[in-house]
């Protein structure tokens, strides 16, 4: 299957594969989760207050501009802002809005 042809599904399914295997490298075994942390050190460094969901939304942001930047598809931007838009969605579940 290219790149192109990949469904929803299959980018949901691969944003999980990347949180899990991405938190068993560098943060945790139940997958992805330091962006609380992270942005409890931004916060102390700079004074403001940013969020986990916010932290979240920033490098899904990130991702879409490194994708819309280049003139062909990019599968790392692709999968890597599903599986943070899907932290940011957890975040706000658990109630991270202002």
């Amino acid at each position: 299957m290219s790149e192109q042809a990949k469904s929803a599904a299959d980018f949901l399914a691969k944003a999980g594969s990347l949180m899990t295997s991405r938190g068993k490298e560098y943060d945790k075994a139940e997958g992805e989760r330091s962006m609380a942390r992270t942005v409890s050190a931004f916060n102390s460094i700079t004074g403001q207050s940013l969020t986990e969901a916010e932290g979240w939304l920033l490098l899904q942001v990130l991702k879409d501009v490194r994708q819309w930047q280049r003139p062909e598809y990019h599968a790392d931007s692709a999968e890597d802002g599903v599986a943070y838009s899907a932290l940011k969605a957890e975040a706000l579940a658990k109630g991270e809005l202002k």
